[in-house]
């Protein structure tokens, strides 16, 4: 169900490492599903740079707000700039057209990342 060439984070992130050291970042399904229908995503720009666990942006949905955080320490090369005329690309596709920035990596992904099994564990516990 989870990508496994991503890693997770337990606040429900993703980080997809792509060939060139750079990644993309998202919330996960799992997330866009307990938040409901995504009706904004306020993002940073490019060249903001963030510390793995900082705060780099909001989601907006019809029942809540709730903050995105980092991943893995980096600088954003680029904002899904669809995102803002349509944030429901999150809902329908959040490991694809959903991705909310892509960053170029300072250094290894952080040892707290869980893999794709330990993922779906992690939703499996919270789930019941």
């Amino acid at each position: 169900m989870y990508p496994t060439d991503a890693k997770y984070t337990k606040n429900h992130e993703f980080i997809k490492p792509l060939a060139d050291g750079t990644a993309l970042v998202g919330i996960t399904s799992y997330a866009q599903e307990a938040l409901g229908d995504v009706v904004f995503v306020d993002l940073p720009e490019v060249g903001a740079t963030f510390e793995a666990g900082a705060e780099f942006g909001t989601v907006e949905s019809v029942k809540t707000v709730s903050e995105i955080f980092m991943p893995s320490a980096g600088e954003v090369l680029e904002v899904n700039g669809d995102l803002e005329a349509h944030p429901e690309f999150v809902n329908e596709d959040a490991f694809g057209k959903g991705w909310m920035v892509k960053i170029k990596l300072a250094g290894p992904l952080g040892g707290d990342l869980l893999d794709a099994a330990a993922y779906e564990q992690l939703v499996s516990e919270e789930s019941h």
